[in-house]
């Protein structure tokens, strides 16, 4: 029973309540003072309103516990909100129609940059410099696709960052050739870096407009706390460093943000100590801190460069030389993980191949057995393709399966850049939701945004249906034995994602915890799956200050 000596701030009531707590999974009312749950139930709960509580009648909207988002990065995709911003468009004439309407308006820009469109809307998935050179002639165009993991360069941008036929491959990604050996304008992985480096980079001010943009965002989709993958620079995205530390001083950073600070693979352990100092710097109150360290071991199937344990198939089905990067020699990468685990640091891993999967779960298994069982709640984001054998490992090691539901459905990208070129078996082992959940592995959940809408009410839709939201009523489920229910995939995206952000006094409606709330203006339980995105954000809430409201 909740004690009424004092009355709460806060009272929302007339739920229902879906508290993410196994004890008590509903309710109607939760009362809140000084930023934490003080009590959770019924009409009982109500004796604590008193002349100043605020009140908030849910009028059977669903209350939940506040989204977080485990891998995002807010910064970048604020920043290319502000820039040529093609997330919107699907097609290659809206992205003509919006590219040129950008220059236009625009004529100040000394280059041209932004990003946001998809490989498939392109054959191959691979434009050319001539898209953009019959748009914009005159100026250097640089903008990167959907996913960052390749970036479109016009003839201007090469020219001026000497990009040439005789320019070699960098050891981290590669240039797209013409038949005659001459650079297309596609670069993939590190190649982005020989035109990116000569981006100007966005100001201070910019940057920091960027981040409280994508605050505003995030928490009109009911987030209120997230992990930023990249604290640093990499593939031309800015560092938010500074503006993390401006926002969490002046009271700006209304969401509790973890940092995964960037692992520079072209380095080694001599960084170790800058990371011990940046850890240090940015552990600012109770909204910021930087305990985790990404380290981004492979790259993407649509390219060829997620590291596989095989070789990817021809388009004729054949095995090819190819398959993937490993970014981070794994021998090297067992030491790396082992130091860092050895100083407190989490470590994501950005592991998207069956053999980096390997690759991390092997560098954590060397880091337990070095320092023993220790609580840096080590994680692998994207998870596209596991080997069966591996699924076992996440629970025995205690790694976090940190999944990006929306990737796992048929669409484009998937059945025409994916599926090919992987063969029927190991398609069948992509995003394997339901059997690390049936391993007993945690899950947690993030966007990946920019690269995937940050909306988790449509990433739970997918981890249910494995469809994508608005999909033809004929579209077949992808790997419907990997479906999971609403209850674990709405777990994953709350106390999932707060025990990977080692935010324990949030992820679930329980006295003493945190005052982090989401309520949705319907019941997700109440209706068919497939209307689960349907579902929009009414109000959130982050230590019981409203944040957001639809109004």
């Amino acid at each position: 029973m909740p004690t009424f000596d004092q009355p709460a701030d806060l009272v929302l009531t007339g739920g229902p309540v879906h508290t993410v707590d196994a004890a008590r999974s509903r309710a109607t009312t939760v009362a809140v003072r000084a930023g934490r749950i003080v009590a959770v139930g019924h009409d009982e709960v109500r004796g604590l309103i008193g002349s100043g509580t605020q009140v908030v009648d849910l009028e059977g909207k669903l209350l939940i516990p506040g989204f977080q988002d485990a891998h995002v990065h807010p910064v970048g995709g604020g920043v290319e909100m502000g820039q040529c911003d093609l997330t919107g468009a699907e097609t290659a004439d809206e992205y003509r129609t919006i590219i040129a309407a950008y220059a236009e308006v625009h004529p100040e820009a000394e280059w041209i940059t932004g990003g946001g469109w998809s490989m498939e809307a392109f054959p191959g998935g691979t434009p050319t410099r001539d898209f953009l050179d019959a748009l914009v002639p005159d100026r250097p165009v640089y903008l990167v696709n959907r996913d960052h993991h390749g970036g479109l360069a016009n003839s201007r941008a090469l020219e001026l960052c000497s990009v040439t036929r005789d320019t070699q491959d960098p050891a981290d990604g590669r240039l797209e050739r013409d038949g005659a050996g001459v650079p297309t304008g596609m670069l993939q992985e590190g190649a982005m870096g020989l035109v990116a480096r000569h981006v100007p980079a966005p100001t201070r001010d910019a940057i920091l407009a960027g981040l409280l943009r994508a605050q505003e965002l995030l928490h009109s989709y009911g987030v209120t706390a997230w992990q930023d993958a990249m604290i640093g620079t990499h593939a031309g995205m800015a560092d938010p460093t500074p503006a993390y530390a401006l926002a969490a001083r002046d009271g700006l950073l209304t969401a509790r943000v973890t940092g995964a600070l960037w692992w520079d693979r072209a380095r080694g352990a001599e960084q170790l100590p800058e990371l011990l100092a940046l850890r240090d710097k940015l552990t600012i109150g109770d909204r910021l801190r930087a305990s985790t360290v990404k380290i981004m071991q492979d790259g993407v199937a649509e390219n060829r460069t997620a590291a596989m344990l095989d070789p990817y198939l021809t388009a004729c089905g054949c095995p090819s030389d190819n398959s993937g990067i490993s970014f981070i020699d794994p021998k090297s990468l067992s030491s790396y993980v082992t130091s860092l685990d050895a100083a407190g640091f989490q470590v994501h891993f950005h592991a998207l191949g069956d053999r980096a999967v390997r690759e991390a779960l092997d560098a954590i298994e060397a880091a337990r057995a070095a320092n023993g069982r220790t609580d840096t709640r080590p994680h692998l984001a994207h998870l596209q393709v596991v080997h069966p054998s591996d699924v076992p490992r996440f629970r025995a090691l205690g790694a976090t399966a940190n999944i990006q539901a929306l990737w796992a459905a048929h669409e484009p990208q998937m059945d025409e850049l994916t599926i090919p070129f992987l063969g029927p078996e190991r398609a069948a082992h992509q995003y394997p939701f339901g059997d690390l959940l049936r391993s007993g592995a945690t899950l947690c959940a993030g966007s990946d945004w920019p690269v995937s809408s940050p909306d988790p009410l449509a990433a739970l839709q997918v981890a249910v249906t494995r469809r994508e939201p608005g999909c033809a009523a004929d579209t077949p489920v992808f790997l419907p034995d990997q479906r999971i229910d609403l209850g674990a995939a709405l777990a994953a995206y709350t106390a999932g994602s707060a025990y990977a952000n080692h935010l324990d006094d949030t992820g679930s409606i329980r006295p003493c915890m945190l005052a982090d709330l989401t309520v949705l203006d319907r019941d997700i339980f109440a209706a068919p799956p497939e209307e689960i995105a349907s579902a929009r954000v009414v109000s959130t809430y982050v230590g019981g200050v409203e944040v957001y409201s639809a109004g």
